[in-house]
């Protein structure tokens, strides 16, 4: 008798098998995805679409579309709670949906300091379609006036989203300042070669650096920072910390330090067998994996082959993460970072690199 399985959220992690619902269905079983949009954006691309380097349909999957072409179903929903014992979800909608087996691919938030005020020029880059709002709504103020704009965050993603509103706002008629909240450190995880560079191609671009501390609070558009300083801006967009959707720990799953979805090396819940997971949303027992797409990636193929496994009771294959991954940031202007291992340089090859590999995954994933 066939299973019903339900893919909670339509990332990276997920798209191996999102691109095979049809050989679930061929097997008798019933597919269900629930997410919040009918398009999944690829977040490596979010930055280069708020500086508009990619429009908004170069940079997503038609998750819904696809799912639905091949006879599976699509709720477009939220998740809010799940009670594994009943193998139930609880939706936003107030909709209940059952499964025999449920992979989460849910991503992150970013952390949101205390707001008061006017909320209407703040943007976080999660979910990344709001950095295309963010993109019209700069534009059209650049072309009035003069304007500033904070973004805050010192890693990777207030890097590429400083250094692609830079770009942006390039060919605007009136000046506009960017400056990037870095927390007390710039890069904070990274080699000093990895800071040194990323900053010296910013501060080339124009972006200002400060490192007053860390963020309090946001009152009609002031930031407040720990240190007792304030700045005004007339846009700001986040790039803090993430954390996994709250649900996982409120369920009483067994969680990471991070509240993410513990699970084994098989991305399986180690109390719950029928529960597996990959991307931001999880928390990999065996050892902590950063939080970049990349393992997102690798996870792929996995949990493909698992949750077609777990369904007909065949043996599960061990997610092995791999060692030292390429890392590349677009910083705008046709200009990025790469470094692998040994290997570090800046500079327009870095960018052509990273966009060839980015527009190749998406042609894999968005071919029907």
């Amino acid at each position: 008798m066939g299973k019903h399985l339900v893919l909670a959220g339509g990332g990276h992690a997920h798209m191996e098998t999102l691109a095979n619902i049809r050989r679930f269905l061929d097997l008798g079983h019933r597919v269900t995805v629930i997410g919040p949009s009918d398009y999944h954006y690829y977040s490596g691309m979010g930055p280069g679409m708020l500086g508009a380097t990619y429009e908004p349909d170069d940079i997503r999957f038609a998750t819904r579309q696809r799912v639905e072409e091949q006879g599976g179903d699509f709720i477009r929903d939220r998740i809010i709670g799940l009670d594994p014992s009943q193998r139930r979800l609880n939706l936003a909608s107030g909709r209940v949906v059952d499964y025999d087996l449920v992979s989460f691919n849910t991503g992150s938030s970013v952390d949101l300091p205390e707001i008061v005020g006017d909320q209407s020029a703040i943007y976080t880059v999660k979910p990344i379609e709001r950095l295309y709002e963010a993109r019209r709504q700069i534009t059209k103020m650049a072309d009035q006036r003069p304007m500033a704009i904070a973004v805050v965050g010192g890693g990777p993603a207030g890097a590429e989203v400083a250094g692609n509103l830079r770009q942006l706002l390039g060919k605007s008629g009136h000046p506009a300042r960017v400056s990037l909240f870095a927390g007390h450190r710039f890069m904070a995880r990274f080699p000093q070669k990895v800071q040194r560079r990323s900053w010296k191609l910013l501060d080339k671009n124009g972006v200002i650096l400060h490192e007053y501390g860390y963020l309090k609070s946001i009152s009609n558009n002031t930031l407040l920072f720990d240190s007792g300083i304030a700045e005004h801006a007339d846009v700001i967009i986040l790039a803090t910390g993430v954390h996994p959707s709250p649900f996982f720990q409120q369920s009483g799953l067994p969680t990471g330090p991070d509240g993410g979805l513990l699970v084994n090396q098989y991305l399986q819940s180690p109390t719950y067998p029928e529960i597996f997971g990959g991307g931001d949303c999880i928390f990999f027992q065996p050892r902590p994996l950063d939080k970049v797409g990349v393992y997102a990636v690798r996870e792929n193929p996995i949990l493909f082959h698992n949750l077609l496994a777990a369904l007909q009771g065949k043996e599960l294959l061990p997610f092995d993460p791999g060692g030292d991954y390429l890392l590349i940031f677009n910083l705008g202007n046709g200009q990025g970072l790469l470094r692998r291992k040994w290997l570090l340089f800046t500079g327009r090859l870095a960018f052509r690199i990273k966009d060839w590999i980015d527009t190749r995954f998406m042609a894999k994933f968005q071919k029907g």
